[in-house]
């Protein structure tokens, strides 16, 4: 696939005044590109989680007044929505690019998924890396590393997914707009797809807890 990156134009669409001229720029800059990762990436996905991925391009179709502040592709196991299952994004604010493994305030596993990820803490600490981000929150840019979590403060991200009904848990990774990688398309895809592999093991329990769900 020719896919060539970001600029920064494609960042700077999210200082555009108004919903219809940040549409319009969306549109013609970002979408584009979004839908070039998504046919590219959910056969890998499909691949990796030995299930049939599609990817959702964000159409912000309510959207009457306020302009988006990011946009994104997500990639689910159904074809028709992503919110309410364990999903997979790419998306950009403002600030920088996020690669997310996500489960948002929609998904019906959320308590299920929750207890499993306390009983297993010490693992999931373990597996992710200390550069790679947690939120609480997918419509907030800001996200904590690991390393600037203890277990405790990480299981208390785990517990509020129970408990708080618009408590979120995602988990990835954060990529400066200056980082000279996002105009590397090539590299940028690999590094995608290396942190798609990273949280794998987190999508895989979220899974398990959607069949007890079902």
């Amino acid at each position: 696939m020719d896919f060539q990156g970001f600029e920064q134009k494609d960042f700077d669409v999210f200082t555009i005044e108004g919903l219809d001229p940040r549409m319009d720029a969306l549109k013609e800059r970002v979408r584009p590109k979004l839908e070039q990762l998504g046919e590219h990436l959910a056969p890998t996905l499909s691949t990796m989680t030995g299930d049939e991925m599609f990817p959702h391009v964000a159409k912000h179709a309510r959207r009457k007044v306020n302009p988006p502040n990011d946009t994104w592709v997500a990639f689910a196991n159904n074809k028709r929505g992503y919110k309410m299952l364990p999903h997979f994004q790419i998306g950009l604010f403002e600030s920088h690019l996020f690669v997310w493994f996500a489960v948002i305030y929609e998904a019906p596993i959320k308590e299920g998924f929750s207890k499993q990820l306390l009983a297993q803490s010490n693992k999931v600490k373990d597996l992710i890396p200390d550069d790679y981000m947690w939120s609480g929150d997918h419509m907030k840019p800001d996200a904590t590393k690991q390393s600037e979590l203890d277990l405790t403060e990480l299981e208390s991200l785990f517990e509020r997914l129970g408990n708080v009904k618009k408590a979120e848990i995602l988990c990835g990774i954060h990529i400066d707009r200056h980082d000279p990688i996002l105009s590397n398309g090539q590299a940028l895809l690999k590094k995608i797809e290396e942190t798609f592999k990273t949280v794998m093991p987190i999508y895989k329990m979220a899974q398990q807890s959607t069949m007890v769900v079902e």
